[in-house]
């Protein structure tokens, strides 16, 4: 969930600029990934969350509509994190999937869109018959 009301995306000389990410904490033992950017917001964003939005092609597809519906990943961690120039990291996860890389803006995105993404994923689940567990 956002950090302080009021922050987040400014205009720079007329371009939206998304903060940038000042700290990456992995909390192994609950399965997360704590965020903070320089905005002040910090979202702690669960491994499953991530996994099953990951911005791989192999997930959201390559193109409109096309996104996959990822089951079965309540238990899935993140196994190491790279750092990829100075725009993002690829997270590696321990269900074998490494191709997606989270810039700090899919990261910011994924942290404000919490709570709407996440509900909607759980409802896709129920419409298919499907389930968070393996």
């Amino acid at each position: 969930m956002p950090g302080r009301a009021g922050e987040g995306a400014s205009c720079d000389n007329g371009r939206m600029t998304t903060p940038r990410v000042t700290n990456l904490v992995l909390h192994r033992a609950s399965h997360a990934l704590e965020v903070a950017f320089d905005s002040g917001e910090t979202f702690r964003l669960p491994c499953e969350y991530l996994r099953v939005e990951s911005p791989s092609a192999e997930v959201q597809g390559h193109g409109p509509g096309q996104k996959v519906l990822v089951a079965g990943k309540r238990d899935v961690n993140i196994a190491a994190i790279e750092p990829v120039g100075h725009y993002g990291v690829l997270l590696r996860f321990d269900d074998g999937h490494a191709s997606g890389i989270f810039s700090w803006t899919t990261l910011y995105t994924l942290g404000r869109e919490q709570e709407v993404r996440w509900a909607n994923y759980l409802a896709a689940l129920h419409a298919a018959g499907a389930a968070r567990e393996r």
